[in-house]
């Protein structure tokens, strides 16, 4: 009799469907996201700046956080700091070098919850045709339904990426050696919400 019930069960856990990590298109065409960096001018001060091209998308599983997955690609000429002839600087080969490396992506691989809608985001972040391990710290801001019928989740990030790292090697100052990488990423869902 035991046997049968267990049998039972297992055959109806079969049968009931199975919850997918959810998809979502990061909203760029809305500009509800944001990638910006700020680096340390001569230590005085924070130069801040942005990328204005660049597109994305992840699934977040909120049964289980750990499926969730990002990638995104960034149009590295797109680099804006309301300074026309430092961004042209930014573009060439002392830094971005925009010519021969066009695009920055990353993609995950993995994703850790820490609680407290905090996580770690683990992934390949590759710049200027070079790959690094980079961790992100992520907390996630909210979710729910938007004005127009769809639905949106939205999350905040942070990391330092050492230049040198990536071949940068122009001398901006000892206090100039990391850039921050901040990011407001708000994603639309694209699968049908239950």
């Amino acid at each position: 009799m035991k046997s049968h019930l267990i049998a039972g069960l297992c055959a109806l856990a079969l049968t009931l469907p199975v919850k997918a990590a959810e998809q979502y298109e990061i909203d760029t065409g809305g500009m509800h996201a944001f990638v910006q960096f700020k680096i340390s001018h001569l230590g005085y001060s924070w130069l801040y700046g942005r990328f204005n091209d660049f597109e994305g998308e992840f699934t977040f599983d909120p049964e289980n956080p750990a499926n969730s997955a990002v990638q995104a690609t960034i149009q590295t000429a797109s680099v804006d700091t309301n300074h026309e002839r430092r961004d042209k600087h930014l573009r060439s080969d002392d830094f971005l070098d925009v010519e021969n490396h066009p695009e920055a992506t990353f993609v995950s691989t993995d994703f850790v919850p820490l609680g407290d809608d905090r996580y770690r985001l683990e992934g390949e972040f590759t710049l200027r045709g070079v790959t690094r391990e980079v961790e992100i710290d992520v907390t996630q801001i909210g979710a729910g339904e938007d004005p127009w019928g769809g639905f949106r989740r939205g999350f905040q990030g942070r990391t330092e990426l050492p230049l040198e790292a990536f071949g940068i090697d122009y001398d901006l100052g000892p206090a100039a050696e990391e850039v921050e990488i901040i990011l407001s990423i708000e994603g639309v869902r694209q699968d049908e919400a239950e």
